[in-house]
């Protein structure tokens, strides 16, 4: 498979990671006792001065569910827009593929340690994709890095021999 389609089912999946994160984010409901509600209603109630400000847990703890996922819906742009470039310079993708692929990696582990595996699920399919993407940008014969730096240095009226 190319690197731009591999690039573009990765962006795919991004957003449907947004997509999911932010919706099940924004809809939940405590489900799980009395307990679960105490706890939610502790960190909403207790105010405390962070850097000047006047924040409870419960601020720090939605606003960072918000970050996690304004972060999917940014990956998911990025590796659309890469899937672009990967169409004429399929190996200049290359490094940033790999930082993707290593993101998702660590994402993965901390997912696994503090969170609950379905949203490791994504990474998953998120690592596989992009492994994919980083062998086929390789493997690649489009987008010769030095021959695309050099057509792009050179001034248009000298010809190459």
């Amino acid at each position: 498979m190319k690197t731009v389609t591999l690039l573009r089912i990765a962006a795919t999946v991004a957003l449907v990671q947004f997509c999911a994160h932010t919706t099940l984010f924004l809809t939940y409901a405590a489900a799980h006792g009395p307990d679960e509600l105490q706890v939610i209603q502790t960190m909403q109630s207790h105010v405390f001065r962070f850097s000047g400000f006047l924040r409870s847990y419960w601020d720090m703890y939605f606003g960072y569910g918000l970050f996690s996922a304004f972060n999917c819906f940014i990956e998911a742009v990025l590796l659309w827009l890469l899937a672009g470039i990967a169409k004429e310079h399929a190996r200049l993708t290359q490094p940033i593929v790999a930082l993707f692929l290593f993101a998702n990696v660590g994402y993965t582990v901390l997912v696994w340690k503090y969170f609950f595996p379905l949203p490791s699920y994504f990474d998953i399919a998120l690592i596989v994709v992009l492994g994919a993407a980083l062998i086929a940008a390789s493997r690649s014969t489009n987008g010769d890095v030095d021959a695309g730096i050099a057509e792009r240095a050179a001034p248009a009226n000298i010809t190459r021999s």
